[in-house]
């Protein structure tokens, strides 16, 4: 999944950003409110992590703005403002969580893992798809009840495909949810690692669930 961190206290926003790739998301980070804004209106974030107090345009006026130019984007309110009224205050103008600081790093990943269940409407944390299970909590993908190790590159892209089962992705949807500005591949890198799954997934006897549809992108699901 890729997520934006508007953050403007740059030691926070560098650890946060490293802890997260190694998590295996993209990220893009912005240092005030502006440039987040302009980040968001040309990118489709599956989540944003967002701080409150940012030069260039605060956090509720990034948070307003979002939602008034219609963003799906899950928010989460990362802040050192814990009272009540701001609590109450970022949620009624659309965020969807609401995390103070000093915060641990898991619960924080935790809490971005249950935004994006919320807003792609999957009701369980494991997405089953034939004898195939990829638990987005654990971060683990089984297969007839094996193990599969993956990549955190790996991983991440077989969970965007689990979460839009049964439906054609096209590679440039695969680059904007998977990828980040800094990561972004070249045009065969995405064919490249669809072929890395293929040869963990769709053994040799299996019945084949990574289908591509020519000229448009690719599927996950056992075809009828």
């Amino acid at each position: 999944m890729r997520l934006l961190l508007i953050e403007d206290y740059l030691p926070l926003a560098r650890s946060l950003t490293q802890g997260l790739k190694e998590a295996g998301y993209g990220v893009d980070a912005a240092a005030d409110g502006e440039t987040g804004l302009a980040l968001a209106e040309e990118t489709a974030y599956d989540v944003i992590v967002l701080d409150l107090m940012l030069p260039r345009a605060d956090g509720y006026v990034v948070l307003e703005r979002l939602r008034a130019a219609k963003s799906t984007a899950g928010v989460i309110i990362l802040t050192a403002r814990h009272e009540l009224p701001d609590r109450i205050r970022g949620l009624d103008l659309g965020a969807d969580d609401y995390v103070t600081k000093p915060f641990a790093f898991d619960e924080l990943v935790a809490r971005i893992r249950s935004v994006v269940r919320r807003r792609q409407g999957l009701p369980h944390n494991v997405i089953e798809i034939a004898d195939l299970k990829v638990d987005t909590t654990a971060r683990r993908v089984e297969r007839g009840g094996h193990v599969i190790a993956l990549s955190a590159r790996e991983y991440a892209l077989i969970e965007y495909l689990a979460s839009r089962h049964g439906e054609t992705i096209t590679r440039a949807e695969i680059v904007e949810h998977v990828y980040d500005f800094a990561s972004a591949p070249s045009s065969n890198v995405v064919d490249v690692y669809i072929g890395y799954l293929r040869r963990k997934i769709d053994r040799e006897g299996q019945v084949k669930l990574i289908h591509t549809r020519r000229g448009i992108g690719y599927c996950i699901g056992a075809l009828e």
